[in-house]
């Protein structure tokens, strides 16, 4: 009896030490009031105008911190800066184009106008990056709502011209110095730019590519850049325009922040023919956009004696 009683003690002691192990080296999960970092909820996207792997100043998503207009406006001037390594914010075959080691001194926002300063690096740019530089700053930091216009200085200076080529730079840099020009002229009166979005595709991945056209043409805006979109580039095989060729604008009207377009049926999806394409409805919104600076497309488009109307802001 006693031997059985020391066995039963022993034994009970083993799983007692055992548990503890366990207990030890396993720990339950227990609930402690441990401060909880935010991840998701502080992250938001925002537009930026990049350099994609074939040269072109291009418009991609990237992610950016919920926060204060001048620490994202930081941030996305760190995002454009070339860095030693292929940025973790940008996707594969996309750069920055900023020369790396730029800082910046100082920058002010007062009623639209942004106001930064550069450090000297800025200026180690090369001949072929020089103006995609300043037009990917500027479409950049225009995206956001709080920036209509700015001005780019350099350790104080106001940057008036561009180091190598010497082209002048206007007083106040906004939307309508153009990107990824292309010139279609006789001569140099009358000249007029309108700026058109296609949708580039590198291996899985689509963003947009804005072509700013300046031409003699006399014809309104809003007409250029429907026939653009309905027939790409075919000199360039990546600018893609979704647009079919049989759509024709019915009617329109330029308001002040706004222009109302009418389509006939061809402007929905030929397969479905019930929807319209993702890629039409934005390389067309964002080419009225830039050209007329506006923030709303309405589009109506007229089938069977039906009328189908829909809205794209600039929130979207």
């Amino acid at each position: 009896m006693l031997k059985k009683s020391i066995i039963k003690r022993i034994t009970i002691s083993s799983l007692a030490l055992l548990i503890l192990l366990i207990t030890y080296f396993f720990p339950t999960k227990i609930e402690k009031d441990y401060p909880k970092t935010l991840t998701y909820s502080d992250i938001q996207t925002s537009s930026i105008y990049v350099l994609d792997k074939t040269g072109y100043v291009s418009r991609i998503k990237t992610m950016v911190k919920q926060q204060e207009s001048i620490e994202q406006i930081k941030e996305i001037i760190a995002t454009l800066t070339l860095k030693s390594k292929e940025s973790d914010y940008l996707p594969t075959n996309f750069y920055g184009v900023i020369p790396s080691g730029t800082k910046i001194n100082q920058l002010s926002l007062e009623n639209g106008l942004l106001k930064i300063d550069f450090s000297k690096e800025l200026l180690n740019t090369t001949k072929d990056t020089e103006r995609k530089m300043i037009e990917a700053i500027t479409y950049s930091l225009t995206e956001l709502n709080e920036v209509d216009s700015l001005l780019i200085f350099v350790d104080g200076e106001q940057l008036i011209e561009l180091p190598y080529s010497k082209e002048k730079l206007p007083p106040v840099l906004d939307k309508n110095f153009g990107i990824n020009k292309v010139y279609d002229i006789d001569n140099i009166k009358n000249t007029s730019m309108t700026t058109i979005y296609y949708v580039g595709k590198l291996e899985n991945y689509s963003y947009y590519i804005p072509i700013s056209y300046v031409t003699n043409s006399d014809k309104e805006k809003v007409e250029i850049i429907i026939e653009k979109l309905k027939t790409s580039p075919l000199y360039e095989s990546n600018l893609i325009s979704y647009l079919n060729a049989s759509a024709a604008i019915t009617n329109y009207e330029i308001l002040e922040n706004e222009i109302k377009l009418s389509f006939n049926e061809y402007l929905l999806d030929g397969i479905t023919n019930d929807k319209v394409l993702e890629e039409v409805k934005y390389t067309i919104f964002l080419s009225l956009r830039d050209t007329y600076n506006i923030d709303k497309v309405e589009f109506t488009i007229e089938k069977d004696s039906e009328n189908v109307n829909f809205n794209i802001n600039s929130l979207e």
